[in-house]
């Protein structure tokens, strides 16, 4: 083979790329990835094959998690600070992370009900439901449950994570507050409703809304910010509804492992919203 080929079929390690890392700080330091590889531990007796990709599915997913809880309580910091352009930008890659795991039930539904059947019994009472970190996105969006905190009240950090984001306001309450400070006529009862219970759909907000709509030029940042809101809400339904499909096609109507019904369970979250005026707006558009 000519020199001029083996140039070709290699690329040569260039003299300026870092190759001590005795001090200097390596990729695999700078993610700690050796406790983030160390961290899956298949319990199945005798071990199968498809078990790591639960676990990893499920590891990744509370990452993507994590970075959304961070964008969130940023984009409603921002918010509750009149900046709404830094805030937008927050939403923006709120969105693609949402895709993300939307996406990735497309690898978890290629685990098969006989393959899935050989791995269920080592889960035993654990559940997604479990999940306080999906539980404090949809505190931050507007599903407030102060009953779900007694499933977590054997987790210190869950449940002080849980009870601080049930008493704050959620990312729409923020968003309406800066509407009132801007001069739109927000109900006073939107403005000091209780933010630790569910929010409820306002008719005389939905007029404010009708308002924005019928004029987006004159209201633009509002109304784009009522749009990314309605994205984030489709992209959660998108969310929930393929959970319910892999879920249907993996176990049928079996108990989830959790306790709760399972499909008919995740069926009834479908109905849920978070901005509910910015749907109802629908109808009196045009």
């Amino acid at each position: 083979m000519s020199d001029d080929a083996v140039d070709r079929a290699q690329r040569a390690l260039e003299e300026g790329i870092s190759r001590d890392f005795g001090t200097a700080m390596s990729y695999g330091a700078y993610l700690d990835l050796d406790t983030l590889l160390s961290a899956q531990h298949p319990r199945s007796e005798p071990p199968q094959h498809d078990e790591l990709l639960f676990i990893v599915q499920h590891q990744v997913s509370e990452l993507w998690l994590k970075l959304l809880l961070h964008e969130l309580r940023s984009a409603r910091t921002l918010l509750a600070a009149d900046e709404l352009a830094p805030a937008l930008k927050r939403l923006a890659r709120v969105k693609h992370v949402q895709r993300q795991l939307v996406e990735m039930w497309d690898v978890l539904a290629t685990l098969t009900p006989s393959e899935y059947a050989q791995i269920r019994p080592f889960l035993a009472t654990s559940s997604g439901f479990q999940s306080d970190q999906y539980r404090a996105v949809e505190f931050l969006l507007g599903n407030k449950n102060a009953d779900m905190l007694r499933v977590f009240e054997h987790d210190a950090r869950a449940s002080a994570l849980l009870e601080e984001l049930l008493a704050e306001p959620t990312l729409y309450d923020e968003f309406l507050r800066l509407l009132a400070r801007r001069g739109y006529a927000v109900p006073e009862a939107v403005l000091h409703r209780d933010v630790r219970a569910p929010y409820r759909l306002d008719p005389d907000l939905v007029a404010v809304v009708a308002e924005v709509y019928a004029a987006p030029d004159e209201h633009w940042g509002v109304y784009e910010t009522c749009e990314e809101l309605v994205d984030i809400e489709d992209l959660f339904q998108q969310w929930r509804f393929r959970h319910l499909q892999v879920v249907t096609r993996t176990i049928g109507h079996k108990v989830g492992t959790g306790g709760s019904s399972g499909v008919d369970f995740l069926r009834r979250a479908l109905d849920l919203t978070f901005f509910p005026e910015l749907y109802e707006v629908r109808t009196q558009v045009g």
